[in-house]
This record gives structure tokens, sequence and C-alpha cells, in this order.
């Protein structure tokens, strides 16, 4: 941390989405909507699943917790980019540049393996009915949960560790409207191009490996349902078209 106090710079430019006030007015309305719409439908979701005792179930307790996760993984970025809309001066100190990297990485890091867990929710659910309740008991549930939330803070922790103490004495212009570590790094006082690579092929490796082994896990839940009946195989596509959604959603983004 000394060398952090020590540094030149103490706070990093971010990039103004839009110079018009008319386009500044569209984008506020538009975000602004967006981030209302999540905030209600994350919150709906979390406070029916803990006031509706028939929602008690392994699937609905993972969605919840999914829903918390999107919840504070939009609340790290987008009121910040709402409010710069209309700032002149957009600025963002170091220590708070830091912080907004390493919860992004940690919400970011359980929510993957939130959907790895609610995968195998869903391959237990269709390849393994009768042992459904036994497999995913409320003692799972929590496992996953912590162990979502150990991996998210330890990806983000290595990560972290990287930037953290770097010299930063020269530009501070990120380029983007939130602080990233990729675009950070490259701000730092010293040849930075296989610290990028490293901090890029962690994310990297631990989004594509997710993404794959949720895509292997669909083809086997499809194939093994289709070893029935065609009926069978029409209802499994049906309950994993919302996930599969979800999963499309999250990942080509990171991509």
């Amino acid at each position: 941390m000394d060398q952090v106090n020590g540094s030149v710079v103490n706070e990093f430019v971010l990039l103004g989405l839009a110079q018009s006030l008319g386009m500044q007015l569209l984008l506020f309305l538009f975000f602004s909507l967006f981030y209302v719409g999540i905030i209600v439908g994350n919150l709906f979701i979390v406070f029916t699943v803990i006031f509706d005792s028939h929602l008690h179930s392994p699937m609905y307790i993972l969605l919840a917790n999914l829903s918390l996760v999107d919840l504070g993984l939009s609340s790290t970025t987008v009121p910040r980019m709402i409010s710069d809309l209309f700032s002149d001066c957009k600025i963002i100190s170091f220590h708070s540049c830091m912080i907004q990297m390493f919860f992004i990485h940690v919400m970011g890091g359980v929510e993957m393996i939130l959907l790895i867990a609610m995968a195998y929710d869903r391959y237990t659910a269709i390849c393994k009915p009768l042992h459904y309740l036994t497999i995913m008991n409320l003692k799972m549930c929590v496992l996953f949960a912590v162990a979502a939330w150990v991996i998210g803070v330890m990806h983000a922790v290595s990560q972290f560790v990287f930037v953290i103490n770097l010299p930063f004495c020269g530009p501070n212009n990120v380029g983007s409207f939130y602080c990233d570590f990729p675009r950070v790094i490259k701000l730092a006082c010293m040849d930075t191009y296989r610290l990028e690579f490293v901090v890029t092929a962690n994310s990297g490796f631990i989004s594509m490996g997710t993404f794959f082994f949720l895509i292997v896990s669909y083809i086997f839940i499809l194939i093994t349902v289709r070893q029935q009946t065609s009926k069978a195989l029409s209802k499994a596509f049906i309950t994993l078209s919302a996930h599969i959604t979800v999963v499309v959603l999250f990942f080509t983004p990171c991509m």
C-alpha cells in the first residue's frame, strides 16, 4: 500500500458515452429505465422466493442468489455511468477504481459458479428425478452458494494482487466508462505486456471454461433424455431454455 500512496496518479479519467445533450438525455432515460427494471425485477424475485414457502426448493434458492449477484454486479458500474453522463469531468479516485474492479470480478466469478450450480440442478432434476430431493438438499445449496463466493473472491484477488502495487505516474485516461484490469494495467509506468497476458488469460480461462462446461452439460442432458421419448426431450429443452438464455446473455459480452 505504500507504493499505492506514493503513486503520482491518484485518480483516473473515465470515458464519456456522449457529447451532445440530446444523446445524453436519451442514454440517461434508457439506462435509468433498465437499471430500475433490474432493481425491481431482481428484488421481486428475491422477496418472492423468501416469503413464498412453495418456492423454498433448490432451483428457486439458487435463482434468488443469482438475482442478488446480478443486482450487485449491475450496481457496481451502472449508477456511476448514469451520474457521469452529465458530468464535464468524469473522474474516479484511485481507490474507488480499485474497489470497482475488485467487486466486478467478485460478482462475475460468483455468477459463473452459480450458473454451473443451476446447470447441475437441472441435470439432477431431468436425469435423476427420483433422487433429486436427496441430492439437491438445503445443505447442497448452501455449499454451492459458499463455494461460489469463495471462488469469486479468489478470482478477484488473483487479479487484484497484480495491479494494486503497479506504479502509475503518467497517463490516467482509462478509455472506458468503468475501470477494468486490462485497461488500468496499460496505464502503468512499466512494460506490462506479460502482466496483461496473465490477467486476460486468467479471466478468459475461467469464462471460456465455464461456458464450454455448461454447453457440454446441456448436450449431455439432451442426449440422455433423447434416449427416452420425444416428449421428454421437448420438456427437457423447455426446462433448460431459460437457463441457456441467461448463459448466452452473460457470456457473449465476456467473449
